[in-house]
């Protein structure tokens, strides 16, 4: 099996693991990890995609290697926008959770009428 080969399943793996990750945990932490996980996976592919796709005297395509340098900032941006997000949330809520049970307040006793 040659490196391409070998890179290419591993960044199919990474984006597998970060589905189902990102299914399974209901944690916003854990659904933001995933996520970055899955563009990990496709970074990595791209990067293949790159070397493949070399034609002419260059040995890289340069328009792949140029969208997962842009993917790679905006994934950044993106995260940052999140863990910010999921920090207000904790402050104001005192929790960060999906789970809407998580959210309902507990019953104080008082029977209806």
């Amino acid at each position: 099996m040659n490196p391409a080969a070998l890179s290419g399943l591993v960044g199919a793996g990474l984006v597998g693991l970060g589905l189902y990750s990102l299914i399974v945990n209901p944690q916003p932490l854990h659904k933001l990890l995933a996520f970055n996980l899955i563009g990990s996976g496709v970074f990595l592919v791209f990067g293949i995609v790159a070397r493949r796709g070399a034609v002419g005297p260059f040995p890289f395509d340069p328009v792949p290697q140029a969208m997962v340098i842009t993917g790679i900032v905006v994934a950044f941006a993106a995260s940052a926008l999140a863990v910010a997000l999921m920090l207000r949330l904790s402050e104001e809520a005192g929790r960060v959770t999906l789970d809407p049970d998580a959210w309902t307040k507990p019953d104080d006793g008082a029977k209806d009428p």
